[in-house]
């Protein structure tokens, strides 16, 4: 098993000996990989944790992550980016863990009784948890960032504001935000464009924050937050927007999400996706379905924009933020390193082990895998009224 694994960090290091790496096996014994200052160690405390990397791959090296059978030292991101590589991602699974990844995905369909369950997993930690790490606007999706000085606060209203700009937002509009988590954006836009808006969550803990948020700060009267499914939703509205919960779709509910954003909108109407996808079709990393999020699926964005077509549903821009979601996960790591002990009384030790390694896992994926963060503006039907160029997205 050592031999083994001493074969694929050789090889591994032969693609990116630029990253010192040392790594200490469970008989004491100590190889380094390259030349210069250690990036990270790598410590197998047990041998079965090494036999599980092989049958389960990044699942199996999470799992024993999480259970404190492998510890990391250093640059947890340096480790993933080394274990971004196509010989660690292609190690063949046994069959017994193909066929668990595979009841897992069925088990986790968003089916309109499972997605409240599949929500639930991930977003109903407690309020106070993700305070621990989010901006004060509790904004849970990727921020803009206009400058490396920029703190995650600023960078999380200049994302609203972003998005604003292209959704040409006017005074007296109405605006329905699908997976409106705790209810940032529907404030933003009321108290700086002066729309009336509509949100949903399946989160309790969600709707109960922004709620309270917007009595608090009064708008009660212009923001309504709706525990409800998307598929449930009613009305027309001048324009839609959803941040951060298109993950949460699944594969086989794209149609469905584009049909009710198509029902949504008003002739002409204006829309936003703004959602985690990729380029190319690859395989979801089946620790994070499993452990992070249930239920979800990265779209591919050909299928994306393939089917908002379908759907008369006209795409009139697209940007990527890839680098912009590193820079926030790196933000939100540094949060949550600084609470570790508070969120380990609220948990437990491997739960902090399991979001240490979400978060630093996707950060580096963003920066050198191949997930993308991709902002979708479109309109129902054509309109031909929009500006002629992005210039309201940067004006001054």
């Amino acid at each position: 098993m050592k031999k083994a694994l001493q074969k694929l960090f050789r090889a591994l290091n032969s693609n990116f000996p630029d990253i010192p790496f040392e790594v200490r096996f469970w008989d004491g014994e100590t190889e380094i990989y390259g030349n210069g200052s250690t990036a990270f160690v790598l410590r197998f405390n047990t041998k079965t944790a090494a036999r599980h990397l092989f049958n389960k791959g990044t699942l199996g090296f999470g799992e024993e992550y999480v259970a404190g059978n492998i510890d990391v030292d250093g640059d947890f991101q340096q480790l993933v980016r080394i274990g971004i590589d196509p010989r660690f991602q292609d190690i063949k699974l046994s069959l017994s863990t193909r066929m668990a990844i595979f009841l897992q995905h069925i088990k986790s369909l968003n089916t309109i009784r499972r997605s409240p369950r599949n929500i639930a997993h991930h977003y109903d930690l407690g309020n106070k948890f993700y305070r621990y790490y989010l901006d004060e606007s509790m904004a849970y999706s990727c921020a803009y960032f206009r400058s490396n000085e920029d703190t995650l606060e600023q960078a999380q209203q200049q994302k609203y504001e972003h998005i604003c700009r292209k959704l040409h937002l006017k005074k007296g509009e109405t605006l329905v935000d699908i997976g409106c988590g705790w209810g940032g954006m529907l404030l933003y836009a009321a108290r700086h464009y002066g729309v009336k808006g509509l949100g949903c969550t399946l989160s309790g803990h969600q709707a109960e924050y922004a709620r309270a948020r917007a009595a608090r700060e009064g708008f009660e009267k212009d923001i309504t937050i709706s525990l409800e499914d998307y598929r449930n939703m009613k009305g027309q509205f001048d324009k839609f927007v959803s941040i951060g919960m298109f993950e949460h779709v699944g594969k086989s509910f794209i149609p469905t999400f584009m049909e009710k954003a198509r029902e949504l909108l008003k002739p002409g109407g204006i829309g936003l996706l703004h959602t985690i996808g990729k380029e190319l079709n690859a395989a979801e990393d089946p620790w994070t379905m499993k452990y992070i999020f249930p239920g979800g699926y990265l779209p591919i964005l050909d299928h994306v924009i393939r089917t908002m077509g379908e759907r008369e549903l006209v795409p009139v821009d697209i940007e990527n933020l890839r680098l912009h979601y590193a820079a926030t996960l790196d933000e939100w790591s540094k949060r949550f390193e600084a609470n570790t002990q508070r969120i380990k009384e609220m948990f437990d030790d491997g739960f902090v082990r399991m979001w240490r390694m979400f978060l630093n896992g996707s950060s580096a994926a963003f920066r050198w895998g191949n997930i993308r963060l991709y902002q979708i503006l479109f309109t129902k039907g054509l309109n031909n009224s929009l500006p002629m160029t992005r210039e309201h997205f940067y004006r001054a």
